[in-house]
Order: C-alpha cells, then sequence, then structure tokens
C-alpha cells in the first residue's frame, strides 16, 4: 500500500482571495515503511506575502509588498517555477496514492485549486486522509497540532524552529505511524517497495542466490553421528 505523507506552505488562507502555495513537501510509504523517496519544490506564488509570512516559512524577502534584507537561511522564490511548471510532476508523483495530511481540508483547498487554474482534474478529497481528525478522535480534548503530538509520541522536532513542508512531513510521517499504532503496525510482516516483484503485497521470500554456510564444526558433525549410531536402527535419523 502506497501513502504519501505531504505538506504545503501558503501565502495565507484562502486561494480564492489569491492566496497561493509556495512550497510543497511530501515523503513516501510503502506498508508503513518509509522508502526513502521524497519530492520537494519551491514555488513562485507570482504575488506579494506578508512580512510575518516570511518568518514562519524561512522565505527570503524577494515578494514582500515592503522589501527588506534577507535574513540568514532564508530562500528566495522569484527564480523559482511557478506552480503551473511543477502541477503534473506533482500529480504524476502522488498518482492515487492516499494523501497523510494535517488538517487535509486547508491544503486539499490550495491544491485543487492551483490544479483547477491549470485545467487538471482536482484531487478526490477521500483520497486524503487526516491526521488531525486521526489525533482528535483518539485523545478528545488534547491538543493535537503536530508540535503536540511529537511532545506526546516523543518525537524529535527540534529542528522545525521555522515551517518547512519537507521537514514537516517527514515529522508527520512519524506521528502518523505512532496514530495507528507504532512504527510497524502490521508487526513487521510487510516490506518495503524495494521487496520482491516491484513490492508487491503478496511479496514472498526467494532462495538465497548463495547458500549460507553451514555453522557446524567437523567435531560436532562427527560427535553427533557417533551419538547417533549408538541409537540403532530404530533411531528417527537413520529411518530412509
Amino acid at each position: 500500500m502506497r501513502e504519501i505523507v505531504l505538506d504545503t506552505e501558503t501565502t495565507g488562507f484562502d486561494p480564492e482571495s489569491g492566496d497561493r502555495i509556495v512550497e510543497i513537501g511530501a515523503v513516501e510509504l510503502w506498508n508503513h515503511v518509509a522508502t526513502g523517496e521524497t519530492y520537494h519544490v519551491y514555488i513562485n506564488p507570482e504575488r506579494g506575502m506578508p512580512e510575518e509570512a516570511f518568518g514562519v516559512h524561512g522565505i527570503g524577502p524577494d515578494l514582500l509588498e515592503t522589501p527588506r534584507p534577507p535574513e540568514k537561511g532564508e530562500v528566495t522564490l522569484k527564480d523559482k517555477p511557478v506552480f503551473a511548471k511543477v502541477g503534473q510532476g506533482f500529480r504524476d508523483f502522488v498518482g492515487d496514492a492516499k494523501l497523510v495530511i494535517h488538517n487535509a481540508s486547508f491544503d486539499m483547498k490550495f491544491l485543487n485549486a492551483e490544479l483547477k487554474w491549470m485545467g487538471l482534474p482536482p484531487i478526490p478529497m477521500d483520497q486524503a486522509l487526516d491526521t488531525l481528525a486521526i489525533a482528535r478522535k483518539r485523545f478528545p480534548g488534547s491538543p493535537a497540532s503536530l508540535d503536540a503530538l511529537c511532545r506526546r509520541f516523543n518525537i524529535d522536532n527540534s529542528n522545525r524552529v521555522l515551517h518547512g513542508a519537507l521537514l514537516d512531513s517527514e515529522i508527520l510521517a512519524e506521528v502518523y505511524l505512532e496514530l495507528i499504532g507504532g512504527r510497524q503496525p502490521d508487526f513487521g510482516l510487510s516490506t518495503s517497495a524495494a521487496s520482491g516483484a516491484g513490492g508487491a503485497d503478496d511479496w514472498r521470500p526467494t532462495p538465497r542466490a548463495t547458500p549460507l554456510p553451514s555453522r557446524i564444526t567437523e567435531d560436532e558433525r562427527a560427535a553427533h553421528e557417533a551419538f547417533v549410531e549408538k541409537l540403532g536402527e530404530s533411531a528417527l535419523w537413520t529411518r530412509a
């Protein structure tokens, strides 16, 4: 089962009022195991952004309505592609995989608005799995933000000084696996996408190309044969 844990960063709260996506980060899981495949892109929103958005996302000042000097570690967006240049590649990466998103309605609203403006079909809402809803159902009345869940599950999010889509999706992947019962909810019987024939769910182990060497010494083998010989012809080991 392929899942994509996903996060976006945006210029604001409502695409219909002109806000746009500025960053997408995603990590791939196969049967609840990270494969190492990721998707990450910065996007030029083609509009100004309020200064508080730059402070949150670590994005440079080049699109500020009132520019200011850049600060260390900030990413500029003027030279990044617009969504129309990356939308098809993003859609291809996602495919029909389940999307694991914290507060899924927010990200899906923006993603589908951008896809609509490109003329691409939207992603069905039932393709998204909302970890915020899972957390609220599992821990009613408790804080359910990503930071709060990291504290609950003792997940290290010390690098989350600024909100970045790829870092947040990596942290969310850990939170998601804890929410559904731990890092290996199927007791380790799953395989990664690289295992078996294309990572199929019915994967079975194949014979080793080179058999493992025997761990029995010659002295141990001789002692065993001597012991069996003393048991006589009726011993199980001597039957054909």
